[in-house]
């Protein structure tokens, strides 16, 4: 199975009374976006399941790949990444499932998967994590296969 990890790109600030859901990117994180979802429209299979945070920073980040996605509340800034795995099938779906998502969680989740442990780590804004799972001599393996960020592009 293959897991790609997608940090929402550079969002505004909070303003006051404006709720964390509701940040715009700013234009330097349009670009962000546009620059990471040039690249992995280059790469994902066409039959990449695409799932995405409710907050509008997300989806705005998930509109610049130019695919149809599904919104999930599973997914939203203060999610539970543990619950993830179950929900797309992790190690053996057939299909890729790429998830535009926040931290800490996508950090936690990529640890989780790579060292066993759920540490802290940091996603960069606009950035990917690109996973694969497999099997080798009865052996469920992790492969980290990529980790680009939009500002290498």
């Amino acid at each position: 199975m293959e897991l790609i990890l997608w940090r929402h790109a550079e969002a505004q600030l909070i303003g006051e009374g404006q709720s964390d859901w509701d940040r715009r990117l700013t234009t330097a994180g349009e670009r962000q976006a546009r620059r990471m979802g040039l690249w992995l429209q280059q790469r994902l299979p066409d039959t990449t399941r695409v799932w995405v945070s409710p907050a509008v920073r997300t989806r705005s980040t998930a509109d610049a790949l130019e695919r149809p996605y599904k919104v999930l509340p599973e997914l939203a800034p203060d999610a539970d990444p543990s619950t993830w795995l179950p929900l797309m099938g992790w190690p053996d779906a057939a299909a890729p499932v790429l998830i535009v998502g926040h931290q800490p969680a996508l950090g936690v989740l990529a640890s989780q998967l790579l060292c066993g442990a759920p540490l802290p780590w940091t996603v960069k804004k606009g950035a990917v994590f690109w996973l694969s799972s497999r099997r080798r001599d009865g052996v469920q393996q992790v492969l980290l296969r990529a980790v680009q960020g939009p500002d290498l592009l």
